[in-house]
């Protein structure tokens, strides 16, 4: 079984924009694979950033309709909503990371979606951040085995906290009894 892979926003954008051929080349392969298997995941903050990024940062813009076209054929991939949970996961792996917000959004989405390798270019290259590897869609090939990565369940993976252990309150009730 391969790898579910999480897309950050700017492989979506370089699959539209012309700017860098080599770059355009390699995220529209990606996207062309991760349909075919049926392993592309993504979230709703990332549609939210791709589409804003579509119609307002590139020159020129894309229209609004053509960009909500790309947009509405990426929810077949059921992209997490930016939930409690995903705030909560967000929230320990700022604490661990020391990450940008909203990239740990992106990870905590990667992570509970079971997703072994969070495709971006936003992050370090080959960081392993709890169940999630980072890759660069320019630097890890197309055609290469994501197996390796493996699935694991985002759920069991847990964060572990820095510091003492708090002591719950029965275990100090029971030090002063």
């Amino acid at each position: 079984m391969t790898a579910f892979v999480f897309v950050d926003t700017n492989v979506f954008v370089y699959e539209r924009q012309a700017d860098d051929m080599r770059k355009q080349g390699l995220a529209a392969q990606w996207l062309e694979r991760l349909w075919l298997e049926g392993t592309g995941r993504t979230s709703m903050q990332v549609l939210c950033e791709y589409y804003a990024t579509l119609t307002r940062k590139l020159d020129p813009p894309v229209a609004g309709h053509q960009a909500w076209d790309h947009v509405r054929s990426l929810l077949a991939w059921n992209p997490s909503p930016v939930d409690a949970d995903v705030l909560v996961r967000g929230f320990e792996i700022e604490q661990r990371y020391h990450l940008n917000w909203w990239d740990c959004l992106i990870v905590a989405s990667a992570q509970m979606q079971g997703c072994s390798v969070l495709l971006t270019e936003d992050l370090q290259d080959q960081a392993v951040l709890g169940s999630v590897t980072v890759r660069s869609p320019f630097t890890l090939g197309v055609s290469e085995d994501l197996a390796g990565y493996g699935p694991r369940d985002p759920v069991a993976i847990a964060h572990r906290s820095r510091g003492r252990p708090r002591k719950t309150r029965s275990a100090s009730i029971a030090a002063s009894g």
